[in-house]
């Protein structure tokens, strides 16, 4: 098993891995997210992504994307602790951290075989027309009921 931390990658190192899974003919997926406190819906929406695929490369939004997206209380997590702890799982294959609002970048570099989100983005994913326009597909994921990092902060919250 790989060491997380040969996992986390830069956007122009995967470019090269992105090139030798071409030339084996194996199927690329890529998802993105915060994933700041880690749950049981993120572990089954990460195991569901590598399903779609040979390899999983996660984007990672970085703190600043967090703050952007979310609001200034987020991250909980610093990004390379969940940089770390997402490598770690064994579904995942490479993480790239990002700092764009939207892994646009990743993936017109990419250009993935298979982009999941989760079903909660059905109304946008970001990237799809990319995908798409180069015969790739778009899979939604499952949500997994009532699990999610929101959730588990306000439950902290109302415990303080």
């Amino acid at each position: 098993m790989r060491k997380p931390e040969s996992k986390i990658v830069e956007l122009k190192a995967m470019r090269s891995e992105r090139a030798r899974l071409r030339e084996d003919g194996k199927k690329l997926v890529f998802t993105n997210g915060c994933f700041d406190i880690l749950h049981p819906g993120h572990v089954t929406y990460l195991n569901f992504a590598r399903n779609q695929g040979d390899a999983l490369v996660v984007g990672l939004n970085s703190d600043a994307s967090v703050r952007r997206n979310k609001d200034n209380s987020r991250p909980i997590v610093p990004q390379d602790e969940r940089a770390i702890v997402i490598a770690g799982l064994e579904c995942v294959d490479y993480v790239i951290i990002f700092d764009e609002d939207e892994p646009l970048t990743i993936i017109g570099e990419l250009i993935p075989d298979v982009l999941v989100k989760g079903e909660d983005w059905a109304h946008y994913v970001s990237g799809r027309e990319i995908v798409e326009e180069n015969g790739g597909k778009v899979v939604l994921a499952p949500l997994v009921e009532n699990k999610s990092t929101t959730n588990i902060i306000e439950k902290i919250r109302t415990l303080s």
